[in-house]
């Protein structure tokens, strides 16, 4: 027997020892019951992570996992790496289609998409460890448990199931409508409901854009830029991001070659928002700079490239810098052009609504809580999503700011928001809240906002 054939039978025994079937532990730890077959019969590589999500939900108390390290030392585990087992020692060799950690176990961000066996992932809030975090799971996993707004957004059919029409008059046209609708649509029904759709009308337009020739091609080819733009923005928003990061990229390839210099300033701006959300400022400052460059001076692309900056001094703590640059902005926006659909959205309560954000990063609570307040008076009551993402970064700066009880009837709006969206973003900043307020239970209102928060998360025990 191999090492990693006796590594599973211990899962196994584990397992066994506490009553729990397969189903029964995926459930509980947010591995799909097929991963953990193959698990205990050795047939697959065990991600360390895995290990770890089996140890702490058996009561194992590290067992499982010094025995994973044991495994993934062991002589006879051969070349395939931690968790494989070179098919001479027993274990099967791990095929092309084995999944990486990202679509096992629960940490961290990840990936909406397929499993080898056909299953479909989402991205869902969990509470792992007392925390809200994005987690890939089963979709049937989310469904089963009731949180119907999340489990949206599967994977798109295959490019076979979307033939562009023949009969279609105006490609240009008709892709331009659809595109314009589901913007409209997403801020109503949220990104889960409407990237898949995108996603299908994306690989027709593809499939029309390499049919066509000359002019045709390139006007298809810009439109098909916008829409890899457009899905990526929406992965981004429901926390999938290794696909926001692969469509965004796409875009600024396609960018590139239709030679369309704004477009290329637009989505580098668009990687600099990416960077941010993921956690990686500096890398930001870099994208947000090179889209000012690329950007014609004196335009609103410009104008979109400074704030990105300015956020970016905000994530990293520079305030004076912060302050500096939205002043830039504003000063800017007077003096912009009219770009047509660059930037036509923005405003100067647009840039205090961005500062807001920024101050609440700086820890200056009371002026973002006030901002946000302005921002939400203002707000169209179509723009259902964007008022559910300022009530969770309102709620926010109530919190810090020490008002409580405001901050958990906030963050209650938003909960509900939230489930009728699948919003990340809305998620994300009620985690954040939540972990504010569960040190004062006892204030106002806070039993209730974190009560409701509980019943649209994932709970692996």
């Amino acid at each position: 027997m191999g090492p990693w054939h006796r590594w599973g039978s211990e899962l196994r025994q584990y397992r066994q020892a506490k009553r729990l079937s397969q189903q029964a532990l995926a459930c509980v730890t947010l591995i799909d019951r097929s991963h953990i077959g193959r698990f205990e019969r050795a047939e697959r590589p065990v991600p360390r992570h895995a290990a770890i999500a089996f140890d702490e939900a058996l009561g194992c108390a590290g067992k499982l996992v010094r025995s994973w390290e044991e495994a993934r030392h062991d002589p006879c585990q051969g070349a395939t790496g931690a968790g494989g087992e070179a098919p001479g020692c027993g274990a099967s060799a791990c095929g092309p289609g084995a999944s990486t950690p990202a679509s096992l176990v629960t940490d961290g961000q990840g990936q909406a998409g397929s499993g080898e066996d056909g299953t479909d992932i989402v991205v869902a809030p969990a509470r792992v460890h007392g925390r809200i975090v994005l987690v890939p799971v089963p979709r049937r996993i989310v469904l089963a448990a009731g949180l119907f707004g999340f489990a949206a957004a599967a994977v798109p059919l295959p490019a076979a199931a979307s033939v562009p029409p023949a009969d279609m008059l105006s490609p240009v046209e008709h892709f331009t409508h659809l595109r314009r609708a589901m913007i409209q649509t997403d801020n109503l029904i949220g990104p889960r409901n409407v990237l898949p759709a995108l996603q299908q009308h994306l690989t027709s337009l593809a499939a029309r854009r390499r049919a066509a020739r000359g002019a045709d091609a390139a006007e298809l080819l810009a439109l098909e830029t916008r829409y890899e733009e457009l899905a990526g923005w929406l992965a981004q928003d429901i926390g999938d991001e290794r696909t926001a990061q692969g469509h965004t990229a796409r875009a600024l390839d396609a960018s590139h070659a239709t030679g369309d210099t704004d477009l290329t300033a637009y989505i580098l701006g668009r990687k600099a928002q990416l960077a941010l959300d993921t956690g990686h400022p500096a890398d930001a400052l870099g994208m947000a700079a090179a889209a000012r460059r690329t950007a014609h001076p004196g335009s609103r692309l410009e104008v979109i490239a400074v704030l990105h900056e300015a956020h970016a001094h905000a994530v990293l703590g520079d305030a004076a810098s912060t302050h500096r640059t939205y002043e830039t902005a504003l000063s800017l926006l007077e003096r912009a052009e009219g770009d047509g659909v660059w930037g036509s959205w923005l405003d100067v309560p647009y840039i205090n609504t961005a500062r807001a954000r920024s101050l609440a990063a700086l820890g200056a609570y009371e002026e973002a809580a006030a901002g946000f307040s302005s921002a939400l008076s203002t707000l169209p009551t179509a723009y259902r999503r964007d008022r559910g993402v300022y009530l969770a970064r309102g709620a926010r700066a109530h919190a810090g700011a020490g008002d409580l009880p405001l901050a958990a009837k906030l963050g209650g709006q938003a909960v509900g928001i939230a489930v009728e969206t699948g919003s990340a973003r809305i998620v994300e900043q009620l985690g954040h809240l939540d972990q504010v307020l569960a040190t004062a239970p006892g204030e106002e209102g806070i039993t209730e906002f974190r009560a409701a928060l509980d019943r649209i998360v994932l709970h692996p025990v």
